[in-house]
């Protein structure tokens, strides 16, 4: 079984996902700009995704947010340091403790082929491993000056295939690209 492992995210202009702290205080207010009914694609991506993989710290981010986006999605927690999951966490969250490719292993067990990938850590890893197939990537008109970047040092070039770019009205840069050259 074939597992497609995909990226939606979004980064400042200067390539940070958050603050050197972890907060994300300042795409929650870029998110303010956005018009009733638009989610830059958000639904659309995440209806092709049969599952979620994602660290320990964006899963702790994700956990503070005000409501829980991702349905009854499967969600597959990453985490060496996070012994059980919290009270309350949806009955859809699985806490494991894998490498890349044995978290994709797991998931295609579970039927689960097209794999959200999400979080700085996460997705570097993944993308270490060669796992990512696809990049969807917001930018977000703000520079932050530091924080912490989406793509860390790699052993090798990354190529990409540019596949769309589209701006939005209120500011917002999203791009797709495929890894390798397969548009």
């Amino acid at each position: 079984m074939t597992s497609r492992c995909s990226v939606f995210i979004a980064t400042s202009l200067d390539g940070f996902i958050a603050r050197t702290d972890g907060s994300i205080d300042w795409l929650d207010q870029a998110n303010k700009l956005i018009p009733p009914g638009e989610d830059c694609g958000f639904a659309e991506f995440m209806a092709g995704a049969d599952a979620l993989v994602m660290g320990r710290a964006t899963f702790e981010q994700v956990l503070s947010f005000p409501q829980w986006y991702y349905g009854d999605k499967p969600v597959y927690v990453l985490s060496r340091t996070m012994a059980e999951l919290p009270a309350g966490t949806p009955d859809t969250v699985r806490l494991h403790a894998l490498e890349p490719r044995e978290m994709v292993r797991v998931a295609a067990e579970h039927g689960h082929t097209r794999l959200y990938i999400d979080g700085g850590r996460t997705i570097q890893g993944f993308l270490t491993a060669g796992l990512i197939d696809d990049l969807t990537i917001t930018v977000i008109p703000v520079l932050l000056g530091a924080g912490l970047r989406l793509f860390g040092e790699l052993a090798a070039d990354v190529p990409l295939t540019h596949v769309s770019t589209k701006a939005f009205p209120f500011g917002f840069v999203q791009s797709r690209y495929n890894i390798g050259g397969n548009p």
